[in-house]
């Protein structure tokens, strides 16, 4: 795999060695619409004419804001080939980062999955004038399609080729908006080489191989989900796109995956799906239910005693077994990244032969820096695996992870004093990130540097192991924690109003709106006691004192969440402002 240059080169291998009949596929209207290896190299080609046809040259900037489909790696693999630049955009994005991010960059064209995306680009082409053509990717009465750029050889096909030819490893394929909790998004300049050396690297750590099944979700716009397309494509894998969550459960039993990557919070959901049904049971199907989650989680890699063995073979067959026929009965590997996974749950689809492999990356960093392998010893629970094998990582004095390797991006776009201030002279990452390493080479996330507060009393507290521990609870779907110099910490919570729901059903306790039933003493209780249990073990300084209840989701939309799903703390503080002073008795 080294010999690849360009990261079009790996389609190109799949297409001379192991040519696939469904290379992509996306269902639309009920039935899968694919294309073949060499479908989606012409195809992607004939783009790339178009293109050319609307005086897109190397080095232009072409931006895609969709959900995972076909035509989005279609017109990838079309400014690959050309030499030209993709700068894709979160579909969840506000209307002024697309305006920010198209002036920034400078985008010259723009494709939009649908009507909803193109209004947002279309209100933002305003302050935009080099942004010369929209094209959607949904058939729309009135605009242009994608389609309508297929371009046929007409004398330029030659030009085409010696783009290609002039493409060089250390060219930039892509800038990427990251999603900052603060201030505006940063664009990070990958090269083809920086997100090549992560698929050669990252490859030796998947149970992949010519054939192998995978559907793909997690949005292509972020850099995790797109680098392991590029390595499924050479791998020579069949890859299945999924648009939205929706439906997800049944196309995952459709497609029967042998991979496919996921955030905990999906793990969680599935797990929690999985525990209120078992819950329902009666008799000696229940038992045998509560016995499988107890030996779920004690599930250890090194192995137990027979006698355990033979607890695990048989719940392994009457119930674990249809845990995986429900995830499709053939997966290999699910790579888990973006945040972190209680070990609780690793521990225990691990134990029912569902492996979950927890990873450890940036967008800067292209964007795997360490994961776990099922395979010859590599997986620890509450790690994120040891550095992929051309990743360095050093450990601050202040307990910061730095990073080295050829994965690191180039820096941030039209921004040298921002990255001088996370790229050191000597070429280290600096990562934000709190960590260590143990004696056997795995590295542990503790916190975001970034994160940390110090309360009144001069203790420093890692928010985020807090905020972990809470969202293990079936109760509670979104928590922060708060305390920078107040004299405790404490926490907004967002509890799961689907699970309240059957709860309080069960209970009998009324739920007529989530703002009732966020101030029903009953339920305040309930959760006091989940709260309690996360903070034994727990040093006194860091344990949550007091809690608000909070009678709405947090979105993307609402301003909670950054569109990779990270909490925006500041915002939260400020639109939460009053409960902050309730909690510490100011208002």
């Amino acid at each position: 795999m080294t010999s690849h240059k360009r990261l079009f080169d790996l389609l190109d291998h799949q297409l001379a060695e192991f040519p696939q009949e469904v290379c992509i596929a996306t269902k639309e209207n009920g039935t899968w619409r694919s294309y073949s290896t060499a479908d989606l190299v012409e195809t992607s080609e004939r783009l790339a004419l178009g293109l050319m046809g609307l005086g897109i040259k190397p080095g232009d900037k072409v931006a895609i804001a969709s959900g995972n489909r076909s035509e989005w790696c279609i017109v990838d693999q079309a400014l690959l080939r050309m030499g030209a630049i993709n700068v894709p955009i979160y579909p969840t994005s506000s209307a002024d980062d697309y305006a920010y991010v198209l002036q920034h960059a400078g985008v010259k064209v723009f494709f939009a999955s649908n009507l909803e995306i193109h209004a947002k680009a279309e209100a933002a082409a305003a302050s935009v004038p080099g942004l010369q053509h929209i094209y959607t990717f949904d058939q729309l009465d009135g605009l242009p399609h994608w389609t309508m750029l297929l371009g046929s050889d007409s004398g330029q096909r030659s030009v085409l080729e010696e783009y290609k030819a002039a493409v060089r490893s250390e060219d930039l394929a892509t800038i990427i908006y990251t999603s900052g909790t603060t201030g505006k998004p940063k664009g990070v300049m990958l090269t083809h080489a920086n997100i090549l050396s992560n698929v050669v690297a990252s490859k030796e750590r998947l149970p992949v191989d010519v054939g192998t099944r995978c559907i793909s979700f997690l949005p292509l716009c972020h850099i995790y989900e797109r680098m392991l397309m590029y390595l499924y494509q050479r791998t020579g894998m069949n890859v299945h796109f999924q648009e939205s969550l929706d439906e997800l459960g049944a196309r995952i039993k459709e497609v029967r995956p042998h991979v496919f990557t996921a955030v905990p919070r999906l793990l969680e959901k599935i797990y929690d799906s999985i525990l209120s049904k078992g819950e329902a049971l009666t008799g000696i199907k229940r038992q045998l239910f509560l016995l499988s989650i107890k030996l779920g989680e004690d599930y250890d890699v090194h192995g137990k005693s027979a006698w355990y063995k033979l607890k695990l073979a048989l719940v392994n067959k009457l119930v674990f077994s249809k845990w995986r026929e429900a995830l499709g009965g053939e997966v290999l590997c699910v790579a888990s990244g973006s945040a972190a996974l209680h070990p609780r749950l690793a521990r225990i689809f691990n134990a029912a032969g569902v492996p979950v492999m927890e990873g450890y990356g940036l967008t800067e960093s292209s964007p795997v820096v360490s994961v776990n392998d099922a395979r010859n010893d590599g997986l620890r629970f509450g790690s994120v695996g040891k550095p992929l094998s051309n990743v360095q990582v050093y450990i601050a004095d202040d307990g910061e992870i730095l990073v080295k390797g050829p994965n690191v991006m180039v820096g941030y776009y039209k921004e040298p004093d921002l990255t001088a201030e996370v790229l050191d002279a000597e070429g280290w990452l600096h990562t934000g990130d709190i960590g260590q390493v143990d004696v056997e080479g795995f590295l542990y996330i503790t916190d975001r540097k970034k994160e940390m507060f110090k309360t009144s009393g001069g203790k420093y507290v890692a928010p985020q192991v807090i905020e972990n521990k809470l969202r293990a609870s079936r109760f509670i779907e979104q928590a922060m924690v708060i305390g920078e110099n107040r004299k405790f910490p404490a926490a907004l919570i967002v509890p799961s109003f689907a699970f309240l729901k059957d709860y309080c059903a069960l209970k009998g306790i009324p739920y007529t709106s989530n703002e009732q039933v966020v101030k029903e003493q009953r339920i305040i209780d309930r959760i006091k006691q989940e709260v309690d249990r996360m903070n034994q073990g727990m040093g006194h300084w860091e344990q949550v004192k007091k809690f608000a209840l909070l009678p709405k989701d947090w979105s993307i939309e609402g301003g909670e969440f950054t569109p990779s799903m990270k909490l925006r703390r500041k915002p939260i503080l400020a639109l939460y402002s009053d409960a902050v002073e309730r909690i510490y008795g100011n208002g």
